[in-house]
């Protein structure tokens, strides 16, 4: 399916155009390089992340793993946060001292 998403045609239309041997290429290419599309976009926005985050936190909060910014799809379903909430997680990820509380 990643594939044809990238080459952006059906699996139909995929396995019409690329003969067996080609689509074996492909798999190496993935295993080699990583995975094609929107799932490699996520790593490359966590590792952003987690560096912007591990930049500007304090010397001696503990550096996060690059699986705390990765989304997370397809799994249990959580009410959505309140401001507030995303305002204190988001404070305590840099290390930000809230002092009008």
């Amino acid at each position: 399916m990643r594939l044809a998403l990238e080459l952006g045609c059906s699996v139909r239309e995929l396995l019409t155009r690329l003969t067996s041997a080609e689509i074996t290429e492909w798999m190496a290419f993935e295993r080699i390089n990583g995975p094609l599309g929107g799932k490699r976009h996520d790593y490359n926005a966590a590792l952003i992340t987690k560096t912007i985050v591990d930049a500007n936190s304090g010397k001696k909060r503990r550096r996060r793993k690059l699986t705390d910014f990765l989304l997370q799809w397809g799994g249990k379903r959580r009410r959505p946060q309140t401001g507030s909430e995303m305002a204190a997680k988001a404070t305590a990820a840099f290390g930000i001292n809230d002092e009008r509380r």
